[in-house]
C-alpha cells in the first residue's frame, strides 16, 4: 500500500486538487474492506494500523486479555463449600408428600366417582325388579312360594323329631325311674336291701318242750298270708326260699340254729297282722297248745337289717319282654 502524500510535499495545487479526490475514495474502500474482513486480536500486531476516514492512520487496539479467576482458598472471607446431603436426608425429601393443586383435583374427581358408583349401584339394586316382566315376576314368585312351603315342610319335620326325641327321652327316664322301684322292691323282697316300717314284733318263748318246726312253719305262713312284707327272725332274714328243720340240737333256720326266746321283726299292716296271729285256731293258739307263750305288739317303725345274698340261679334266666 503506497502511504498518501501529503499537500506541501512538492506538487501543484490543482495536481493535489486532482489527487486529493481519489485518494478519499481509495480510503472509503479500504475502510470499508476493513470493516467486511476485521482482523482477530491474536493476528493483528501492537503496531497495526488502520486509515480512519479523515486520512489519518490511528492505530488499532487490542483487547485485553480476561482476568484469570482467583485461586481458591485464598479469599479473606471467604464461604466453606455445603457439604452434600445424605442418603436417608435424600430419600426423606423424596418421600415427603407434596400436595399440589392437581393432585387435590384429582383427588376430588376420583371420590366423586366413587360417590356416582356407590349412588348407580343403589339405583340398579332398587330398580332391578321394578325393570322385570311380569311373567319373570310371577315366575320369582312361584319360586319364593315354593321355596318357602319347602321350608315349612322341613320345620315340620324337625317338629316331630324333636318331640319324637322328648317323649322317646321321657319314656327312657319313665323306664328308668321304674326300673329304679322294681329293683329296690325285688331287692327288699329278696333280702338283698335292708328295710324299715310300720309293723309288729312278735316274741314266743318256749315252755318245758322245744317248739317243732311246724308251729314256727305257721306262724310264718299266716304272716305271709296278712301281708308282711319284710320278716327276720332271731337276726335272720327270711326269704322265699327259706325253711325250718328239726335238729338234735334244735330249730335250725336256713342252716342257722335258733334258740328261745324267738323275736320276729316283722314290716306290714299292724292292724292286719295281729288279727291275723290272734284268730281263735291260728297260729298264736298253736304256740300255746305246743306249750309256749306268745305276745304281739304293734311298733310304728321297725327297722330290720339283716340281709341275704340270692343264690345264683343254675337253669333259669331272665327272658327279654316283647318290645
Amino acid at each position: 500500500m503506497t502511504a498518501p502524500e501529503r499537500p506541501g510535499d512538492g506538487s501543484s495545487p490543482e495536481e493535489a486538487a486532482t489527487v486529493q479526490p481519489d485518494r478519499a475514495q481509495d480510503q472509503q474502500g479500504d475502510v470499508a474492506k476493513a470493516a467486511a474482513e476485521p482482523l482477530s486480536a491474536d493476528a493483528a500486531g501492537p503496531d497495526m494500523e488502520q486509515h480512519a476516514p479523515d486520512g489519518h492512520v490511528a492505530p488499532v487496539s487490542t483487547p485485553a486479555a480476561p482476568a484469570a479467576p482467583p485461586a481458591p482458598g485464598h479469599g479473606r472471607h471467604e464461604a466453606a463449600p455445603p457439604a452434600p446431603p445424605s442418603a436417608w436426608q435424600t430419600l426423606g425429601r423424596a418421600l415427603r408428600p407434596r400436595l399440589t393443586i392437581s393432585q387435590l383435583v384429582a383427588a376430588l374427581l376420583c371420590g366423586l366417582l366413587g360417590f356416582a358408583l356407590a349412588v348407580q349401584l343403589t339405583a340398579d339394586e332398587r330398580s332391578s325388579l321394578a325393570g322385570l316382566r311380569q311373567n319373570e315376576l310371577v315366575r320369582i314368585l312361584d319360586e319364593v312360594t315354593r321355596r318357602g312351603e319347602d321350608l315349612e315342610q322341613q320345620a315340620q319335620t324337625l317338629r316331630g323329631q324333636l318331640a319324637e326325641l322328648r317323649s322317646s327321652t321321657d319314656d327312657r327316664a319313665a323306664a328308668v325311674e321304674v326300673a329304679l322301684e322294681r329293683a329296690e322292691v325285688q331287692g327288699i323282697l329278696s333280702g338283698r336291701l335292708p328295710a324299715e316300717g310300720p309293723g309288729i314284733i312278735v316274741r314266743i318263748d318256749e315252755g318245758d318242750t322245744v317248739l317243732p318246726a311246724t308251729t314256727m312253719l305257721s306262724v310264718l305262713q299266716e304272716l305271709r298270708n296278712a301281708g308282711a312284707e319284710v320278716i327276720e327272725l332271731n337276726g335272720v332274714r327270711i326269704v322265699a326260699s327259706s325253711a325250718f328243720t328239726d335238729t338234735p340240737q334244735g330249730l335250725v333256720l336256713d342252716g342257722t340254729l335258733l334258740t328261745s326266746p324267738y323275736v320276729w321283726n316283722v314290716i306290714g299292716s299292724a292292724d292286719t297282722l295281729t288279727p291275723a296271729l290272734e284268730i281263735p285256731g291260728g297260729a298264736m293258739a298253736s304256740v300255746r297248745n305246743a306249750g309256749g307263750r306268745g305276745t304281739v305288739t304293734a311298733d310304728g317303725e321297725v327297722r330290720i337289717d339283716a340281709v341275704r345274698e340270692p343264690p345264683a340261679q343254675r337253669f333259669a334266666t331272665p327272658v327279654t319282654p316283647p318290645s
